[in-house]
């Protein structure tokens, strides 16, 4: 019987460190694998992926300014209506796993998923609880991208999941954080750097009240780096607070490595996560860290903190109080940025692709 044709499945592509990894993953696989499409809404990334991958998306670019629950909904039609045409496949599910899970199974197609971020950012109601733990269990196989997470995998829901880390591309990381920025640093001060979207999830917030306390006490500029909803609330608060003096925002950038490897400390305040892309960049660009010890990821790639700091969750206080801590003590962060870096073979660009070919292969 001839090979298996792969789907993939994303319906929304916002160019977060979702979308980093698919790229990567999408890019190896088609050096393994001859017949791969990519279902996706979000049209204007068609040049992300490699040439051989079948792009299916609606021809009108009128879709792709749908909000994300509409282009889960359409992305599901072109699912439904290319396994009505061949049943012959598999779906690796990157996004909307439940629906896609249920529609997979329903239809006698196979389904892997990869969940991206810990469960305390979607089952925090009884019937959300519900369908991640009974449909999940139909999944054919679960990808989780930390120890972490698939630990809590087990104890909330029972199931079982295989723990493949995300892709490092170290070479291009450094190879891009070479190329000059427009953007101008003030070397004289302390160059603080925060890259996440701006959503609940990444609570920007906790960092900007972080900066209220330490601005009299500490030379230092702020950028924030990202897009998202919560946009207008952050410039409202950074207006209303006086912080425009030390604080920076700039829109996403799809080279933000040159901009982390200007700074001098990246700070993450995610209340939960899966293995934030973003803190593993800073750690290949040797910058000391500070991050809020969410579930899941922070904890693991700052081994517990020996490798950067960590704070509670929207405490922006004792964020404050480690920001000055750590400029006092210049020999405290170099030490931790080594074992960092020393660290990050776990991560290994190949090593990890291959895990992601070997599981996915299995089901073709």
């Amino acid at each position: 019987m001839s090979q298996k044709r792969l789907i993939i499945f994303i319906p929304s592509i916002e160019g977060g460190g979702v979308e980093k990894n698919l790229f990567l993953i999408s890019d190896y696989l088609t050096k393994k694998i001859d017949n791969i499409s990519v279902i996706t809404i979000s049209k204007r990334f068609k040049n992300h992926f490699n040439r051989r991958i079948n792009f299916i998306s609606p021809k009108l670019k009128f879709w792709d300014t749908l909000g994300r629950r509409k282009k889960f909904i359409l992305s599901l039609f072109l699912l439904f209506f290319e396994i009505l045409k061949n049943r012959h496949l598999t779906v690796l599910c990157f996004q909307g796993n439940i629906y896609c899970t249920l529609l997979c199974k329903l239809m006698g197609v196979t389904v892997i998923v990869r969940s991206n971020s810990a469960p305390e950012g979607w089952s925090q109601n009884l019937f959300k609880f519900l369908c991640f733990k009974y449909i999940f269990k139909l999944a054919d196989e679960i990808i989780v991208n930390s120890q972490d997470f698939k630990k809590k995998f087990k104890k909330k829901f029972n199931l079982v999941s295989l723990c493949i880390y995300n892709p490092l591309n170290k070479k291009e990381i450094i190879k891009k954080s070479k190329i000059k920025s427009k953007l101008k640093f003030d070397k004289k001060k302390i160059n603080l750097i925060n890259v996440a979207r701006f959503t609940d999830q990444k609570d920007q917030i906790t960092l900007l009240r972080a900066t209220k306390i330490i601005r009299d006490k500490l030379n230092f500029n702020l950028l924030i780096v990202g897009y998202g909803k919560k946009k207008n609330y952050i410039n409202n608060y950074i207006n209303e607070n006086n912080l425009k003096k030390n604080v920076q925002i700039i829109p996403y950038q799809n080279n933000p490595f040159n901009l982390i490897n200007s700074s001098d400390i990246f700070i993450l305040t995610s209340i939960f996560e899966g293995l934030p892309n973003v803190l593993l960049e800073a750690q290949v660009l040797k910058k000391f860290i500070i991050s809020s010890n969410c579930p899941t990821g922070p904890r693991e790639i700052l081994l517990n903190g020996k490798a950067g700091f960590l704070f509670k969750m929207r405490d922006h206080k004792s964020l404050a109080k480690i920001i000055l801590k750590c400029v006092k003590n210049k020999k405290i962060m170099n030490n931790k940025i080594k074992i960092g870096y020393k660290n990050l073979d776990r991560f290994d660009y190949i090593n990890n692709l291959n895990k992601y070919y070997q599981t996915v292969i299995k089901y073709l």
